[in-house]
């Protein structure tokens, strides 16, 4: 009976020392990026793809940005992204906002690193694209059609 209420005491401690994952949103554009960050070994995985086969390259480098600036601290945590909307380029700075927001809230000495950095990897760009207006609403939001001046 005493071995058994010990038993459930020890449970009671393990869950309360396991520790709660880390939640990260990066926007850019269109496109928005999920971060969940949990104390592991290291990988990182954009969209069920580890980051080492993800391609473009150029993007893979975008979003290991924080991870370089990190060192350490990105040694010690899995970080799973999903992405979605938007283009390539725009998911990559997506995803690398929510990655650098997840470390940043895992190890709060790097929130300075990542603004004198780069700042748009803590704060979203708020820049949209403007909608098209009625009556031209093929050719964008300000064409207007050519007039001749004689």
């Amino acid at each position: 009976m005493a071995e058994e209420k010990q038993a459930k005491a020890d449970e009671k401690k393990t869950a309360a020392k396991k520790e709660k994952p880390i939640f990260a949103v990066g926007n850019r554009k269109v496109a928005k990026a999920r971060a969940i960050l949990v104390k592991g070994s290291g990988k990182i995985v954009i969209n069920s793809i580890p980051l080492n086969i993800f391609e473009p390259a150029l993007a893979r480098d975008m979003i290991s940005e924080p991870l370089l600036l990190a060192g350490d601290a990105a040694k010690q945590a899995d970080i799973s992204v999903t992405m979605e909307g938007g283009g390539i380029m725009g998911q990559a700075e997506a995803a690398r906002q929510a990655i650098a927001k997840s470390l940043a809230e895992f190890d709060k000495s790097l929130m300075p690193v990542f603004l004198q950095y780069d700042r748009s990897m803590i704060v979203a760009d708020p820049r949209r694209n403007e909608p098209h207006k009625p009556s031209r609403s093929k050719d964008g939001p300000r064409r207007h059609k050519q007039r001749s001046k004689r």
